[in-house]
């Protein structure tokens, strides 16, 4: 079985819930305290011990790459300066033994789409996609918890939680049969409504696929606004292999919408340990 080394991040969505603060900056790079959203996942890929990171980018997404890249002019200053807490906190960002990727997607026509487009860098290997919208806090990191499962079925693991029927139309929808603990996905349908959804078992940004994926991805036909969904490549790959349904342990934020973000800004804020105590003092005194 060959090892997850390779993660993929599909940034070029435009970020419209978050307009005017996303017009000219991605709104994966939206901080949650003193880090931005995207920091976050790649953290979470790291911990997990992949090595490659594959950003598939669009226009006015300069500022990841950056984010990710050697700042000469800046850490010259803080050396210079004798601030070298935040010269560590700057340099430390990713490991050297972590490199990185990126693959522009032209236009963006859907996940599936962003997915297929990473070919040339992940080849022949299984890979990680992880979504920076949904920040997933738990100890262990949820991706380490995915390789784990992947490391037991061998197969394409989807990481779900359990959603309200009234907002199964927000996400890819799964029903899972138990297989000995283990729960293989039996249907997977994209954005159902409430009466139509199999079951409240939700797709919440972290996958694990087999590259099987990419051919059943170039396979579909484009469906509304011309996306190509991964909803649909991975119900094409269920018909010739397994794919099993993991569900993560750890609280989710849905940073791709607005109250999403702001729990996680406060949920983080009240942990960070330059700030965390002083904030909630500040709480509680506006209650």
């Amino acid at each position: 079985m060959k090892p997850i080394r390779k993660a993929v991040f599909p940034v070029a969505g435009m970020g419209t819930r978050f307009l005017p603060a996303t017009k000219a900056s991605p709104k994966e790079m939206l901080p949650v305290v003193d880090k931005p959203l995207i920091q976050y996942a790649v953290e979470e890929a790291v911990a997990a011990g992949i090595t490659e990171l594959v950003f598939i980018t669009g226009r006015n997404k300069r500022a990841i790459e950056d984010h990710f890249d050697k700042a000469y002019e800046l850490e010259n200053e803080l050396e210079l300066r004798n601030k070298h807490v935040l010269l560590d906190t700057v340099q430390d960002i990713l490991p050297k033994n972590v490199s990185c990727v990126y693959i522009r997607q032209a236009e963006a026509l859907g996940l599936g789409h962003a997915v297929l487009c990473a070919r040339p860098a992940v080849g022949d290997e299984p890979f990680a996609v992880i979504l920076a919208d949904d920040l997933i806090d738990m100890p262990n990191g949820a991706m380490a918890e995915m390789i784990s499962c992947y490391q037991t079925t061998g197969s394409s693991v989807l990481g779900v939680e359990r959603v309200p029927r009234s907002e199964t139309g927000s996400y890819g929808i799964v029903e899972v049969r138990d297989e000995n603990g283990l729960q293989r996905v039996t249907s997977i349908v994209e954005k159902p409504k409430p009466q139509d959804a199999p079951s409240d078992l939700a797709v919440v940004g972290r996958y694990i696929l087999t590259p099987a994926i990419f051919d059943k991805l170039r396979a579909i036909k484009p469906g509304a606004g011309g996306e190509i969904q991964l909803t649909d490549g991975i119900d094409l790959l269920m018909r010739d292999e397994p794919v099993h349904a993991l569900a993560l342990s750890g609280v989710r934020y849905d940073c791709g919408s607005k109250l999403g973000y702001l729990k996680a800004t406060v949920d983080f804020a009240l942990k960070h340990p330059e700030v965390g105590a002083a904030f909630d003092n500040w709480l509680a005194g506006r209650k």
